[in-house]
C-alpha cells in the first residue's frame, strides 16, 4: 500500500501507511545519520542557516502525530533531538527557514492545540537581536483559511507558496500562493492549471532562483519550470525519486543542486530521509562524523 495523503492521514489518525518501498536506483542514496534517523517517521528536514541545526518532522510510524524537532552537531554526531524552542501543545510540522535565518514559516495547531488537520495553520516566527525565537505569529486571512494550510515556502520573487485544501481550487488540495502589499493586506491566488489537477497537491517548493518548483501531488514529486507567461506544466520527477509514490517533504540545498526529501520505506524504520545530487556532487546535506557516499544524476 502506498501513503495515505496527509489530509487523510490527519483526519483518520490511526490509518497506518504500510508502504513497501521497491529497491531505489542507485542514483538516490539514504541520507541516515545516527542521532536522527529512528525507526519512526522522520520527514520535511530544514537548515538554520545561522546555526547549522538540523529542524525535521518526527511522527509515528503511521505518519500521525507530528512534531518539529533539532539537532545539532557535536563533532561527532547529530544530538539527540529536542522539540524546538517555538513548539506549543498540537501538532506542528513544515518548517523553513527564510535564507537569512530571520524566520521560520511553519505548520501548526497551536491555537486549538489539536491534532486535527482542519485547524493547522501557517505561522512564522521572528528572530529577536539575541537569536533567540519570538513568539510565533498566526498569518492572517486570507492566507489562513477555515481549512488546513500545508508546506508554507517562500520564492525569490516574494510569493509565499503553500498547500490549501480551501474551497475554490481546481480540485481537492490546490497549491496556492499569497503576497503582502504595501498596505500590509495580503492577496492569495490559486497556482493554476498548470500546477493543480482535480486531484491532491500538497507541498510546493520553489527553487533558491526561482526557476523551478518541485511539488508534492498525487505519486509522488513533480516539477514545474517557470515560463515567460508563468509556470510551464508540471511534470512527474523520474523513478529513481519515486520509487513508491509515498516522497515527500523535499528540501533544496541552498545551491539548488541537490535535493533531499523523506520516502516511506516500510518496516522497520517507516520514513526515512534520502538525498538526491541533481546537478554534480556537492558537500550537502552537511556532514556530521562519517562521511556519506552519494551518487549524483539530474533532473531532465
Amino acid at each position: 500500500m502506498r501513503m495515505k495523503p496527509r489530509v487523510v492521514a490527519f483526519w483518520l489518525a490511526l490509518t497506518p501507511l504500510g508502504a513497501v518501498a521497491a529497491a531505489a536506483s542507485s542514483s538516490v542514496q539514504p541520507w541516515t545519520p545516527p542521532g536522527v534517523s529512528s525507526d519512526l517517521f522522520e520527514s520535511h528536514p530544514a537548515f538554520d542557516p545561522r546555526t547549522g541545526e538540523l529542524y525535521f518532522v518526527r511522527s509515528s510510524k503511521s505518519f500521525s502525530g507530528w512534531r518539529i524537532l533539532h539537532s545539532h552537531c557535536d563533532g561527532t554526531r547529530w544530538s539527540d533531538p529536542l522539540p524546538a524552542a517555538f513548539a506549543a501543545p498540537g501538532a506542528e510540522a513544515d518548517p523553513w527557514f527564510t535564507p537569512d535565518g530571520r524566520s521560520v514559516y511553519y505548520i501548526s495547531t497551536r491555537a486549538t492545540g489539536s491534532i486535527k488537520s482542519r485547524d493547522l495553520d501557517i505561522w512564522r516566527a521572528d528572530r529577536a537581536a539575541d537569536g533567540h525565537w519570538k513568539t510565533p505569529v498566526r498569518l492572517p486571512a486570507p492566507v489562513n483559511s477555515e481549512e488546513a494550510e500545508w508546506f508554507p515556502r517562500l520564492a525569490p520573487d516574494g510569493w509565499l507558496y503553500f498547500g490549501s485544501n480551501r474551497p475554490g481550487g481546481l480540485g481537492k488540495n490546490d497549491i496556492w500562493r499569497a503576497r503582502e502589499t504595501e498596505s500590509g493586506a495580503w492577496v492569495v491566488e490559486n497556482a493554476g492549471p498548470a500546477i493543480n489537477t482535480a486531484g491532491d497537491e500538497y507541498e510546493p517548493l520553489p527553487s533558491p532562483d526561482g526557476g523551478r518548483l518541485i511539488l508534492m501531488a498525487d505519486g509522488g514529486l513533480y516539477q514545474s519550470r517557470l515560463g515567460l507567461q508563468g509556470w510551464l506544466p508540471r511534470r512527474k520527477l523520474g523513478q529513481e525519486v519515486n520509487v513508491n509514490g509515498s516522497e515527500i517533504g523535499a528540501l533544496f540545498s541552498p545551491s539548488g543542486k541537490t535535493l533531499l526529501f523523506a520516502r516511506d520505506t516500510g518496516e522497520p524504520k517507516s520514513g526515512e530521509f534520502f538525498v538526491w545530487h541533481i546537478d554534480g556532487q556537492e558537500a550537502w546535506p552537511p556532514q556530521c562524523g562519517a562521511v556519506t557516499t552519494t551518487a549524483s544524476a539530474r533532473i531532465e
